[in-house]
């Protein structure tokens, strides 16, 4: 280690004679903690593109004490619900010089294993893990590593782990009565990965308030991937059956904007002949066709509250350790209307 840290150190005194500055100056460049005229800035950055210099960022990390690196794991990038929570993140890292180091599951259990490990070698500061495919021995690895960690929907909170969760049954009853209150009784619920924690627990949210709100329905339950492809997969299965729905409850609006397209190809009018709803709220909801009805759930202070609770705060306290809850909140747009008679 030694070594290599002497190796980085004759590289900065390389860049910085190119350049024709000082180790310091190419060093404030490098972390960008310090203002520095920008004819000097684009003089180091060309010498260290030119010398193809790295900086040994764990090495530096041992030298400062801690490390500068959040590591931050989804299920699917794919899905802009994760990708608008890991650019929050990002956006909260940069502007407090952190680095970060993103890992995709596609729902994978033994790539989250994988990717895990991976970030404790790295010896990451902290680490979000905003998955669903999560096991006892998973988290239980985790709370050993005595690093910060927030987990999202899974887990407990409580020493070095913070614990960030979605009210979903919340959502799925403002959905749901908002539904039947428009008359719709037969209903189909569209989701994927239905063994997940909170896949289920949306499933089953909709099955309990289904039965106090309107318990003559009838629901049919469809899953495939969660892709705009998956959507269009799992309205075909449900319009293969009887009864035809007049409501479609997607588990997140990338399936739902999938399920749009197929209803509309088949020559089915949204809301006129069935209502579609969606769940995250997601920009592309508001740009679709028609614009979804959907459930929100705020990314951004998602993200930013994966941050504070990673970093320590210029006193060096941090909100690790805690739960947080949030309160989704029902959208109303265009792709819902009264049940056709």
């Amino acid at each position: 280690m030694q070594y290599q840290a002497k190796i980085t150190a004759m590289s900065l005194e390389e860049v910085a004679k190119k350049s024709g500055v000082s180790t310091a100056t190419v060093s404030r460049v490098l972390n960008g903690v310090a203002v520095v005229k920008g004819s000097t800035r684009t003089r180091v950055m060309k010498a260290i593109a030119e010398l193809k210099y790295h900086p040994n960022l764990h090495a530096r990390s041992l030298a400062g004490g801690r490390s500068r690196t959040i590591g931050v794991i989804v299920s699917n990038l794919d899905n802009p619900f994760f990708l608008d929570v890991y650019r929050a993140v990002e956006s909260d890292c940069h502007a407090d010089n952190y680095e970060v180091l993103v890992a995709n599951t596609t729902y994978s259990s033994d790539r989250l294993i994988a990717s895990i490990r991976l970030m404790i070698g790295r010896r990451v500061a902290g680490l979000a893990v905003i998955v669903s495919e999560m096991d006892d021995s998973i988290v239980q690895e985790l709370t050993e590593s005595q690093i910060p960690i927030v987990f999202y929907d899974v887990g407990t909170a409580g020493g070095n782990i913070t614990k960030i969760r979605v009210n979903y049954r919340k959502g799925i009853e403002r959905i749901v009565e908002y539904l039947a209150a428009l008359g719709h009784e037969k209903m189909a619920f569209i989701g994927h990965h239905a063994a997940l924690g909170p896949i289920d627990e949306r499933r089953r949210a909709l099955f309990d308030t289904v039965k106090l709100a309107c318990p003559q329905a009838d629901i049919r339950v469809a899953a495939d991937v969660d892709s705009l492809e998956g959507g269009r997969q799992a309205v075909r299965e449900i319009l293969s059956g009887e009864p035809a729905p007049t409501a479609i409850i997607c588990v997140n609006d990338l399936m739902a904007v999938g399920a749009l397209k197929e209803l509309r190809e088949r020559g089915l009018r949204v809301p006129q002949d069935v209502s579609v709803t969606g769940f995250d709220n997601i920009k592309l909801s508001e740009f679709c066709y028609p614009a979804l009805t959907t459930v929100h759930i705020p990314r951004d202070r998602i993200g930013h509250t994966l941050f504070t609770s990673l970093a320590p705060d210029s006193n060096g306290a941090t909100t690790v350790g805690k739960e947080f809850i949030i309160d989704p909140e029902l959208v109303v747009r265009d792709s819902t209307g009264p049940a056709r008679r």
